[in-house]
């Protein structure tokens, strides 16, 4: 019998699927003062609210070879999705997992799929592989499969604040003070290498959003889905939702919140797009 499992780190902000089963190993956000869990008991609103607060450093913490093994539990097929490798240690902790579950359960099988990316373009690679498995596609076909298929999305955001990036190193506190600043937000994407890449300082959210639309079309969006993960903006999630099928009719549009991780980093405000390249 054939049992699959399609794992991912919480920075897909998945916690279960319709038809298959499904496990999230959790990152950590940690501070002087607290540490907080990104699983499914987690109350986001509370810690974004939390950090508003919050003067010190603070830093991400990723799963560990035995939390990535917990998540493949019993399964003989595991497709695990991890956080870009460029910014996180999780693809790193996963594959030392799947060579102790291979080497410990003779004919058991896991690929791990380095997204390269955060938030919702992890979405979109765990329902595509969720999708291969409903078509009955083999192990090698899907590990084939997903790795064509992440040369056909991407991901572009914006932030009104980069005071977690700061507090955790990895932007100046200068560049940090940009955003915010007169209502300015940072617009930007996931590069080729995993890293995410400001690309534009816009004043006011329609400008921001506007510029995001026009990322989106210059890399081929037409028809393709979208997933917008949002941090206590909803608003501007279905400003853009009703922006993007203004234009493009045939996009499939989702609308989700951000879990812990995003959260973090997205702080409040902030929107991350997730989109197929066709």
């Amino acid at each position: 019998m054939r049992t699959v499992k399609i794992v991912a780190d919480s920075s897909a902000d998945v916690l279960e699927l319709k038809h298959t089963a499904f496990a999230a190993a959790p990152l950590k956000i940690i501070t002087t003062e607290r540490e907080f869990v990104d699983d499914a008991a987690l109350d986001v609103d509370a810690m974004v609210n939390w950090f508003d607060s919050y003067k010190g450093k603070s830093k991400t913490s990723c799963p560990n070879t035995s939390d990535w093994l917990d998540a493949f539990g019993d399964a003989i097929e595991v497709y695990c999705v991890t956080l870009t490798s460029g910014l996180s240690g999780s693809y790193n902790a996963a594959c030392a997992a799947k060579q102790l579950y291979e080497s410990e359960y003779p004919g058991r099988r896991v690929c791990v799929i380095d997204s390269l990316s955060a938030g919702p373009e992890l979405t979109l690679i765990v329902e595509k592989l969720e999708q291969d498995l409903a078509q009955g596609l083999s192990f090698d076909e899907i590990c084939r499969e997903i790795e064509a298929y992440k040369q056909k999305t991407g991901l572009t955001f914006m932030l009104e604040s980069l005071k977690n990036f700061a507090a955790n190193g990895r932007v100046s506190p200068a560049v940090a003070k940009i955003a915010g600043v007169l209502g300015i937000r940072i617009v930007g994407k996931a590069s080729d290498k995993g890293t995410l890449e400001p690309t534009n300082k816009c004043r006011g959210t329609e400008r921001s959003l506007a510029a995001i639309l026009t990322h989106l079309k210059e890399n081929g969006l037409s028809k393709g889905k979208v997933r917008i993960a949002h941090c206590m903006n909803e608003s501007a999630a279905q400003k853009l939702k009703t922006m993007i099928l203004t234009q493009m009719e045939q996009a499939e549009v989702k609308i989700h919140l951000c879990r812990g991780l995003c959260s973090y980093y997205a702080e409040k405000g902030g929107l991350l797009v997730g989109f197929e390249k066709f």
